[in-house]
């Protein structure tokens, strides 16, 4: 079996957030999985793609590598917390002056596999730059089963924190029988 065989992302969901800066210096810094030689990182207008380079030179540029995906979204940043500042203050008391902020450009990977993690080769190995990721971000949750050396992982980060977690089975809907509630479009008298 070779190693791409045996390594896999089954279900992924990401909720994750961080400052676009901070992504920048964390994929400068990073060291990445085996087969990994580099992250590419493109945006497009407020789409940001972190691309795998394949140690391998066989694989043709033309190829599709896994690639993260995140949306860029603008959010203002207060150095104090607005509702903190205002508790703070007596009755009477003005606030004499407003509060310093900024407008931040965050990363968000949010949504399940298919939205966030695209393209299968390096697929495994992008998933665990994704989670090197998780470990930087203090907003937000990344939950994942995947499969490596023929044994199912479950991975739970939240906030930056990596928590513990489970892979359960449990009884799906395509297991309960054989009937479909679904149109059986080979059999429909309504298409010729």
């Amino acid at each position: 079996m070779s190693t791409e065989d045996s390594r896999r992302v089954y279900r992924l969901h990401s909720t994750l957030e961080l400052p676009l800066e901070e992504l920048h210096e964390h994929i400068a810094e990073a060291s990445f999985p085996e087969r990994v030689a580099d992250v590419e990182i493109t945006r497009r207008n407020n789409t940001l793609i972190l691309k795998a380079v394949s140690e391998d030179d066989s694989v043709s540029k033309y190829t599709p590598t896994a690639q993260l995906k995140a949306s860029v979204t603008e959010n203002r940043v207060y150095e104090e917390d607005p509702d903190e500042r205002r508790g703070s203050f007596g009755w009477g008391e003005e606030e004499e002056e407003e509060i310093e902020s900024e407008l931040v450009e965050f990363a968000a990977f949010k949504g399940d596999r298919e939205t966030v993690l695209q393209n299968t080769l390096l697929q495994y190995e992008m998933f665990r730059v994704l989670e090197g990721i998780a470990t930087v971000a203090e907003k937000g949750t990344l939950t994942a089963i995947t499969e490596r050396d023929g044994q199912l992982e479950a991975t739970r980060i939240v906030d930056g924190e990596v928590r513990p977690a489970d892979v359960e089975v449990v009884e799906g809907p395509r297991d309960r029988g054989s009937s479909s509630s679904g149109v059986n479009w080979r059999d429909n008298k309504f298409i010729s």
